[in-house]
């Protein structure tokens, strides 16, 4: 399933909903996370000499964060957790922008109701008859979760037909090879995607820097974006 957004830059985003395969793996390696810590907690716990009360106090500060596992590390780590994370995949609002506190608390608010009380069964369900990839949680908070898994390698975005009439402007593109725009492509998508323009420039004064070619007065996103086009240019004629 994919969805596509419009950027104010007028570029089109295109989006892939998260396989649910991928997000019952990464809720199983944060679980595996989870126990990790409460057995680290146990050991210290048991290591050390305490009273009634403040075994209890301790016991409650340690595993706080644990309760608040998701919220915290999605609300710091935009929209990730670490199993997120090893597998590619992310949390963000139905219009694919960077998810917002409020909807990630609505979120973690319903995950007893999707997964912890029903160990995933109302989540799947929801996922797989709303066609959006939609957990309830994810429905009443207005998000999505997405794959950043690349779908699309360079070789098979050659076969995309290239006007004739094209004219590209950096010949220095061919300092590049398959695998560095493959990179290029995964940032850009990134940066536009999260509407991260710090990112974007970072990413054009650095192929600027390789190139040897200043951008000057051009927009970083044009810039970016011609070099991508103009590397697929050359691959194809290539």
């Amino acid at each position: 399933m994919h969805s596509t957004i419009q950027t104010a830059q007028n570029v089109s985003i295109h989006q892939r909903v998260a396989p649910v395969s991928d997000r019952i793996f990464a809720y199983l390696l944060d679980y595996l996370i989870i126990i990790g810590i409460y057995l680290l907690i146990l050991a210290f716990w048991f290591g050390v000499d305490l009273g009634n009360t403040e075994s209890f106090a301790f016991i409650m500060l340690m595993t706080l964060p644990i309760f608040l596992y998701d919220l915290l590390w999605e609300t710091f780590n935009n929209g990730q957790t670490p199993g997120k994370m090893l597998l590619k995949v992310r949390v963000v609002n139905i219009d694919g922008s960077k998810v917002s506190f409020s909807a990630l608390l609505i979120r973690w608010l319903l995950r007893p109701i999707d997964i912890s009380m029903t160990s995933g069964g109302i989540a799947i369900i929801f996922i797989l008859l709303t066609g959006k990839g939609q957990r309830l949680g994810d429905i009443a908070a207005k998000t999505k979760v997405i794959s950043e898994r690349p779908q699309v390698t360079v070789k098979q975005l050659q076969q995309v037909q290239v006007p004739d009439d094209y004219v590209p402007l950096f010949t220095q593109v061919t300092v590049f090879n398959d695998e560095d725009m493959q990179k290029v492509n995964r940032i850009y998508r990134s940066a536009v995607s999260n509407r991260d323009h710090k990112m974007v420039l970072k990413l054009a004064a650095k192929l600027s820097e390789q190139m040897k070619v200043p951008f000057g007065e051009t927009k970083p996103l044009d810039y970016v974006k011609q070099v991508i086009q103009d590397y697929h240019y050359y691959a194809l004629k290539a």
